[in-house]
């Protein structure tokens, strides 16, 4: 596995014209020196970044601000960087105009970018279009993951998780699930029963086609996803609306 302190450093450029995205314009590959580990531009309006922290607040508060309201420190930390790498995607991005909905996804109220945000640990990832709904989520492999799997993977998911990588693949589909529920974002979605994942084969990268169903919206879905060391990357890269 490819150097697990900087994960993400190598995802492998790759093209997939069925999907109507190229990995290979990736248009920046930062300095390993550098906080910010990679940038991608999906295209002309969407672009993805993730950041490793290391940075104490006062380096943050040189562009932006979080609510008084949270007060942990590293829930803190992730929080600034979450939005500092809003600015690094996009620098007109109006940071000081995001609120919260009810299901708790932030949101700009004129719409001016779509986004998503999602931390783990040290790490932050962020995805941010003009045009579109989008979702992206970073996860950790952990036990817990293979333990509530029953609960978000139904019979035909259980099915195709490779044996020789459970809990990677597993983790994969658990985070291709969050991204999903973020691109949604109204919450009350039920991760077995509105959301389905096509078979795919566990790989180090890859791409992931979903059904999402609800009685207000039915979607066809196209995933990316990188596993590097103990984290996994997963994003919404394209969407097709679908009749009821």
């Amino acid at each position: 596995m490819p150097n697990a302190e900087r994960p993400f450093q190598n995802i492998i450029s790759v093209k997939h014209s069925a999907f109507g995205i190229k990995h290979s314009n990736i248009f920046a590959l930062i300095c390993q020196d550098m906080p910010l580990i990679r940038t991608i531009q999906m295209d002309q309006a969407t672009r993805l970044g993730v950041w490793k922290i290391g940075e104490q607040e006062a380096f943050f508060r040189t562009r932006v601000n979080i609510s008084p309201e949270i007060h942990h420190p590293h829930k803190r930390l992730q929080h600034f960087a979450g939005r500092y790498l809003l600015l690094e995607l996009f620098p007109e991005f109006p940071v000081q105009h995001i609120r919260l909905m009810k299901s708790r996804k932030p949101y700009l109220p004129d719409d001016s970018f779509h986004f998503s945000i999602s931390h783990c640990r040290d790490h932050v990832a962020a995805i941010v279009s003009k045009k579109y709904a989008v979702g992206i989520d970073i996860e950790a492999m952990q036990p817990k993951v293979g333990k509530i799997a029953h609960k978000f993977l139904g019979p035909a998911e259980q099915v195709f998780i490779d044996k020789e990588h459970t809990l990677a693949h597993q983790t994969v589909c658990w985070s291709a699930k969050e991204a999903i529920y973020k691109w949604y974002g109204l919450g009350s979605v039920d991760f077995k029963e509105h959301m389905q994942l096509e078979p795919f084969d566990f790989r180090t990268a890859g791409f992931i086609t979903a059904n999402f169903n609800r009685t207000d919206k039915n979607a066809r879905l196209y995933l990316q996803y990188v596993v590097e060391g103990e984290l996994c990357l997963a994003w919404t890269a394209k969407e097709e609306e679908v009749s009821s």
